[in-house]
């Protein structure tokens, strides 16, 4: 029941949705996910741990910057079958197609030159 409540609750919230959909396939850092939900590093920091409780994510730390990525096969199936009920439902919506061509074009930039224009506008 734990792992359910905690992944359903992970999931009731818009951007994070968005960011699970910007990982798909690929890991990111946390400034790349800032830039194409636009909030502020603090408030995405807070849904990736969300998500990371939930098991939605999983993050490594590389020197000041964090990586995200979707669990592998190692996820619990609860967290897996979630992820493909997601992917399925939602593939088609407007906002995540319009969120895939805005990161083509942040995945355009170095995430270093990234991230540190994202420590200049603190």
């Amino acid at each position: 029941m734990f792992d359910f409540l905690t992944i359903t609750k992970a999931l009731a919230d818009e951007n994070r949705v968005r960011a699970l959909f910007a990982l798909k396939g690929r890991e990111l850092c946390s400034c790349q996910i800032v830039e194409l939900l636009g909030l502020a590093p603090s408030t995405v920091s807070k849904h990736m741990a969300i998500l990371r409780q939930a098991r939605l994510v999983t993050g490594r730390k590389q020197g000041r910057w964090m990586y995200y990525r979707l669990p592998g096969d190692e996820a619990p199936a609860a967290v897996r079958e979630a992820l493909s009920w997601c992917f399925s439902c939602l593939s088609k919506a407007d906002e995540i197609k319009q969120d895939a061509a805005r990161l083509k074009e942040i995945l355009k930039i170095d995430p270093e030159v990234l991230c540190q224009a994202k420590r200049l506008k603190k």
